[in-house]
């Protein structure tokens, strides 16, 4: 598939991640020209450092990966990760609130966070992908997960954190573009690890890949 790179976040989550190993995913995707690389918030500087120049641009998780931190901290996570360079923020909602039916707290809490990164900062607003974590909901939580992400204004929803009991399937990035439509775009992240993953997403309606297998996507 042409032009596969851009639809690429090269992402390095893991707890034990040193800075030698964020250092060799920033080189790989200043290599091949990947979109972005995502790292955990206490490696945002060092990354966005380490990308100057590039285009490929740095982004950070926030409130990851349970989603159960406080509103007020996410938004702040969100606040630091942009001051100290991120260009986007993926943050992952409220999942007990979801499961709940609280649909009104998980649109304050993305959206407390997409305020934190798009106006955060003067002259420097981050995109916000929010994640759903599609393994743990319901089709319709996972269409009112989308929706609230629509009103709180977010840029993406995205289908898993990849730290769950599932990533993301062809058929989830289907019933989220299919809400979502062409107003925001649709990250499909966790078990994308081969050519043919990275293929099926995208026909079902990706615009972003999340994968710490962004080199063996290139096939």
């Amino acid at each position: 598939m042409q032009n596969i790179e851009k639809y690429i976040d090269h992402t390095l989550l893991k707890a034990d991640a040193k800075k030698e190993a964020i250092a060799k995913i920033c080189a790989e995707a200043r290599e091949h020209g990947f979109m972005s690389v995502c790292v955990n918030s206490c490696h945002c500087e060092f990354a966005a450092n380490e990308l100057k120049g590039s285009g490929v641009k740095t982004c950070c998780v926030v409130g990851f990966p349970l989603g159960a931190m406080a509103t007020e901290a996410k938004a702040y996570e969100a606040l630091l990760c942009v001051q100290k360079g991120a260009d986007e923020v993926d943050m992952v909602i409220n999942i007990g609130a979801a499961k709940d039916g609280d649909w009104e707290f998980v649109e304050e809490d993305i959206r407390a966070v997409v305020n934190a990164a798009h106006c955060g900062v003067p002259g420097k607003g981050a995109l916000v992908k929010v994640i759903i974590e599609t393994c743990l909901l319901t089709d319709d939580e996972k269409r009112r997960a989308c929706e609230a992400a629509m009103r709180a204004n977010a840029d993406y929803v995205k289908t898993s954190t990849g730290f769950s009991t599932g990533g993301a399937t062809p058929e989830d990035v289907w019933l989220m573009r299919g809400v979502v439509g062409n107003s925001l775009g649709v990250k499909a992240s966790g078990g994308v690890r081969t050519p043919e993953d990275a293929e099926k997403m995208i026909r079902a309606g990706a615009s972003r890949l999340g994968t710490s297998n962004g080199v063996k996507l290139l096939g």
